[in-house]
């Protein structure tokens, strides 16, 4: 069975909740989930396996300040430990990052634990740099890194197939200069 991204619905809170308190140690409250589904639902997205969501990405536009870019920032990403190694991160990333593009964000930044080589490896095949260090960023003391990268996605990054998986995704609503 192919796994199709599609974006949240509240119908999936439940297993976006789960999911996230099973992979991070970082957890969210149901609210703050749909204050960022409410405001930014193009770039909230799950990956559903035959009904059962089995990942999510959550991300939110920033707007800087002083007339600066609007940025995107992707808040939380996981997906399932039975689930990983499929490619699946990579494509939520792609899709949550068109999305962010066509919102009007000219760049896309995280933050990332620096012990968590996978993440920062699949981030850097993405085109995120390092930007810098943020000392005891989370609740345990753990570092972060900043990354970042430059919106929009080049053509390799877009056009890379991923096996297995749909993008049952509606086309993010349209901002004025913001799709191209």
């Amino acid at each position: 069975m192919s796994l199709i991204l599609r974006r949240f619905t509240p119908q999936d809170l439940a297993k976006v909740v789960y999911i996230n308190r099973r992979c991070l140690p970082e957890n969210y409250s149901e609210s703050f989930f749909m204050q960022l589904y409410r405001s930014f639902p193009e770039a909230f997205l799950v990956a559903d396996d035959g009904g059962d969501v089995v990942a999510y990405i959550m991300c939110r536009v920033e707007r800087g300040f002083f007339g600066s870019p609007k940025r995107g920032h992707v808040i939380s990403i996981a997906v399932l430990p039975q689930h990983r190694r499929r490619g699946i991160a990579y494509a939520l990333m792609v899709e949550a990052m068109k999305a962010l593009h066509a919102l009007g964000a000219e760049e896309c930044y995280l933050e990332v634990r620096v012990s968590n080589k996978p993440a920062i490896s699949l981030y850097e095949k993405l085109g995120f740099k390092i930007d810098r260090r943020v000392h005891g960023y989370y609740l345990d003391g753990e570092d972060a890194y900043i990354m970042r990268r430059k919106l929009p996605l080049e053509d390799e990054i877009l056009n890379r197939p991923v096996r297995g998986i749909s993008r049952g995704i509606n086309p993010p609503r349209s901002v004025e200069g913001g799709n191209e």
